[in-house]
């Protein structure tokens, strides 16, 4: 089972192994920020979401600049940021704020980390008892920039989605730069680097790190094997990314550069429209098939 923002629709969705379809939070059309269950709670254009080990919810409830736990049972509540109130400012619950964020992941320690994007950082939001404390692990609000570094030295541009790895180590689709970055925990320190791809310079070629080229991906996944998984959204591509010893290895995992639509098929036979279909797309599932080298791909899309 799996849950899908709604962005433009303002819900949360639930899909089920077999495709069934049901909204489990939100109001389709009915925008807004109130808390509460099922349909009455609001949201403003999610656009990415995670879930913990116990099914809760997490979402990057965009617009309103909040993340939102929606639990199984779809109770909807705000844990961080305040809505329509914009900022940087790290703090406890509501004292927190962010500006526009669009990516999210969930540990198996239940800390969230969001893609702050507007203020080109990466945010941590932890559990202190019954509240939510946010902190900045990487990255300078108001400085955005593609640059290397720890901590606050370390600069993104524009970073949308983002997934973890089973060693805690997060990877952010660095939309603006068209780089894949990643933020890894260095004892009290978050250390950042570019795995693939160079800042400013666009492009479909697949190869190894700073000599591929994405253009404006904006979300990626981790597999159980360590592999990468991009949304590569202005070239309709979904790539993938494999450790080879030192480097990672970028190849095209399906779709066709230059072509987009909406065919199902495996590898280049599989069309997308990412790009076209508004940046809200948060989620892509692959479903590898039992006999063949290339993936068939399905991805979802805000209504």
């Amino acid at each position: 089972m799996r849950s899908v923002p709604g962005g433009a629709s303002h819900t949360i969705r639930k899909v089920t192994p077999t495709g069934a379809v049901t909204t489990l939070a939100g109001l389709a059309g009915s925008s807004g920020s109130a808390d509460g269950t099922g349909s009455t709670a609001r949201f403003l254009e999610p656009h990415s979401l995670a879930v913990d080990a116990m099914g809760n919810v997490f979402v990057a409830d965009t617009f309103n600049s909040t993340i939102r736990k929606v639990t199984p049972e779809g109770v909807v509540t705000t844990i961080a940021g305040r809505a329509g109130a914009v900022g940087s400012a790290n703090g406890l619950g509501s004292a927190a704020r962010f500006s526009d964020p669009q990516g999210i992941a969930v540990d198996h320690d239940g800390n969230i980390y969001v893609s702050d994007t507007d203020n080109g950082t990466i945010r941590k939001v932890t559990p202190d008892g019954t509240n939510w404390m946010v902190s900045t692990l990487a990255g300078l609000a108001g400085s955005q920039a593609s640059v290397d570094g720890t901590n606050s030295r370390a600069r993104f541009v524009g970073p949308k989605g983002c997934g973890l790895d089973s060693a805690g180590n997060l990877y952010v689709a660095d939309n603006d730069g068209s780089t894949i970055r990643k933020v890894t925990p260095v004892g009290t320190n978050w250390v950042v680097t570019t795995l693939a791809g160079a800042a400013g310079k666009f492009g479909s070629v697949d190869g190894i790190g700073s000599d591929a080229r994405f253009y404006a991906p904006f979300d990626v996944t981790v597999d159980s094997a360590g592999n990468l998984f991009v949304a590569d959204g202005g070239n309709n591509l979904i790539r993938k990314l494999t450790l080879t010893e030192t480097n990672w290895v970028v190849t095209t995992a399906a779709g066709l550069g230059g072509n987009h639509g909406r065919e199902d098929g495996a590898g280049r036979d599989a069309l997308f429209q990412l790009l076209s279909a508004r940046p809200s797309i948060a989620m892509v599932t692959f479903m590898w098939p039992t006999k063949a080298t290339a993936p068939s791909a399905r991805w979802a899309r805000p209504e």
